[in-house]
C-alpha cells in the first residue's frame, strides 16, 4: 500500500473554532477546499462547476447538501482532480453554491473555497490527519 501525504493548512474562524484547508487542483487551477471528516460526500462549488462543464445534471441526491448549503444540487464529471499526490480521474462530483462560505471566508482574511473534500475520498482512500505534522495521508 502506497501513502501520499499532503500538507494542510489550519485556519481559525476567528477564535471560533478551526477549519483544515487542502490544496486541490480542479480544471488545472491550484484553488483550497475545506476538510471536512463530517461531509458524507465531497462536493465542489457550483460556479466552479457550471464554469467547467457543459453536462451539468440536477442531482437528486439530497443527502448531498451539507451545513454550508441547501440549495438545488447538480452533477457531472471533473476529467481530474488532484489532491497533493493522489490523482482522481472522472470524479463524479456533485457541486453546491459556497459562495457563501467564500464570502465568510474571504471576511476573515482566508482564501475562497473551491470545494469540500469529505467521506466518499476520505474512506476511499483510508485517509489519516496528522494535527501534529498538519499533514493529510491517503492509503492507496
Amino acid at each position: 500500500m502506497r501513502t501520499i501525504t499532503v500538507p494542510l493548512t489550519l485556519i481559525n474562524l476567528q477564535d471560533n473554532g478551526f477549519h483544515l484547508l487542502v490544496e486541490i487542483v480542479v480544471f488545472g487551477e491550484k484553488l483550497f477546499a475545506v476538510l471536512d471528516t463530517g461531509a458524507s460526500r465531497s462536493v465542489f462549488d457550483k460556479g466552479l462547476m457550471e464554469k467547467h462543464i457543459q453536462e451539468l445534471t440536477i442531482s437528486d441526491e439530497t443527502q448531498a447538501a451539507t451545513i454550508f448549503s441547501t440549495a438545488t444540487t447538480l452533477q457531472g464529471f471533473i476529467p481530474k482532480l488532484k489532491i497533493g499526490g493522489l490523482t482522481l480521474k472522472q470524479y463524479h462530483a456533485v457541486a453546491l453554491d459556497l459562495q457563501g462560505v467564500t464570502d465568510t471566508y474571504l471576511l476573515m482574511g482566508h482564501p475562497p473555497i473551491a470545494g469540500i473534500i469529505g467521506g466518499d475520498i476520505l474512506t476511499k482512500f483510508h485517509a489519516k490527519i496528522d494535527y501534529q505534522k498538519k499533514v493529510l495521508r491517503f492509503y492507496k
